[in-house]
């Protein structure tokens, strides 16, 4: 097990979750920021240091931990979670909360741990790739929706609820469709490296 990666992993979840006996963090950007830490920087730094490990579930669930099914499982949990209805019982009850993040971690664990660990790097790097499509798309969704979508929401620190909503959707782009595209892009060269390294090696 790599402990670097482990530690910064669970101290990323410890910062998300550490206003999680208050529901959320007040405030559409605050949410989305945790989510981030969960999704894009815990997941794929806890599945970084278990790969290839006695620890690492995939190879033992290869029917589970596949790109292309692990990929559609992402795009599933958070599309789901921002729909209006479910994202006003994650903020309204501490049952939502808890489910959505646990859903968040799951699914974003089996994507990053389906990837990374992937033998078919292809899938692994489109895996990757079609996550980082689908959240720069709900992330520029929310950034230039032109009304809240949330009834629920609230005005935050003098932001109205559209820009703070907004803002939420700028840090989606930034954090959640960069951390994708460029694990994919990772994998990408890795793909293209193998049959040189290989070569070497004869």
């Amino acid at each position: 097990m790599r402990k670097l990666p482990l530690m910064l992993g669970m101290a990323a979840l410890a910062l998300a979750w550490s206003g999680l006996s208050a529901r959320v963090a007040p405030g559409f950007t605050a949410h989305m920021i945790m989510h981030m830490l969960v999704v894009a920087v815990a997941a794929p730094l806890i599945a970084l240091s278990i790969t290839g490990t006695r620890l690492d579930p995939s190879p033992r669930a290869s029917f589970i931990f596949a790109p292309l099914p692990a990929s559609l499982w992402e795009l599933v949990a958070v599309w789901g979670w921002h729909a209006p209805a479910l994202h006003a019982f994650a903020r309204g009850s501490t049952a939502g909360i808890v489910l959505e993040q646990a859903s968040f971690l799951a699914a974003g664990l089996i994507l990053w741990l389906a990837c990374i660990g992937s033998r078919n790097a292809a899938a692994g790097v489109f895996g990757l790739l079609f996550t980082s499509m689908h959240m720069t798309l709900l992330g520029a969704l929310l950034a230039l929706a032109p009304r809240p979508l949330y009834e629920h929401a609230h005005d935050l620190a003098g932001l109205a609820a559209i820009e703070d909503q907004n803002l939420g959707g700028v840090v989606m782009l930034g954090v959640g469709g960069a951390v994708y595209l460029i694990g994919g892009l990772a994998l990408m060269a890795r793909l293209l490296n193998a049959p040189h390294e290989r070569a070497e090696v004869r």
